[in-house]
């Protein structure tokens, strides 16, 4: 609201593709974000959205300085996991441990504090403190037979971290329980549980194109037909 309406419209514009394109595309998006940046800097969504697809890119020191820039525009903590996860990126867990223990933590929504805690069990992980991580993500939200749109990655990093301790039949119940909270699939929980079952899956497909091969080849080493 705060830029000419043409300009508006061309910010806007690239913004939508960033939008469409930081999951398929993440260096198209950083591209049209970079345009957006120039355009309108001083805009904290266009600083927000420049942050998500530098993040995208791994481009960390970039995202966490363009986080940075729209959290002292909005005075919002809403951003404060994302950075704490750029530190990471950044191999500095321990300061992603200090972020979360700040009182920022305590102004986050529900949805915040569980990407909060799923950064700081990371970051424990990232110092090979594996038991502290399996600890750290041990919550009233993890034990909840509720449903929300956490629930599967917060299940998922629990089993993971349980396979990694090796407690092994503990990890399988907990890739069970995100199979049930993942209704889009956004984990690969359900392969990891028939990884665990002993479960091997063929590719039929493949396995037809290699015969259809081993046909061909047979064909042409046979030759010409002798006709005499």
């Amino acid at each position: 609201m705060s830029l000419p309406k043409t300009l508006a419209e061309d910010v806007a514009r690239n913004l939508v593709m960033v939008a469409r394109l930081i999951d398929e595309d993440p260096e198209q998006a950083y591209a049209y974000s970079r345009i957006a940046l120039r355009l309108a800097s001083r805009v904290a969504a266009v600083r927000e959205a420049a942050g998500f697809a530098a993040y995208a890119t791994q481009k960390y020191a970039e995202a966490l300085a363009e986080f940075r820039a729209a959290k002292r525009m909005t005075g919002s903590v809403e951003l404060w996991p994302v950075m704490a996860d750029c530190e990471r990126g950044l191999g500095r867990p321990e300061r992603a441990m200090a972020m979360a223990g700040e009182p920022e933590v305590q102004k986050l929504d529900k949805a915040g504090q569980v990407e909060m805690r799923l950064v700081a069990a990371g970051a424990r992980r990232d110092m090979g403190q594996i038991d502290a991580a399996i600890v750290t993500l041990q919550s009233s939200e993890l034990a909840s037979n509720a449903v929300h749109p956490w629930t599967a990655r917060l299940r998922y990093a629990y089993a993971d971290a349980l396979l990694a301790a090796g407690r092994e039949d503990e990890a399988r119940e907990w890739f069970a329980k995100t199979v049930e909270a993942d209704k889009d699939g956004s984990t690969d929980a359900s392969d990891r549980l028939a990884e665990l079952d002993g479960v091997e899956f063929v590719d039929a497909l493949g396995e037809d194109d290699d015969a259809d091969e081993a046909v061909d080849v047979d064909a042409d080493d046979a030759g010409p037909a002798d006709n005499a």
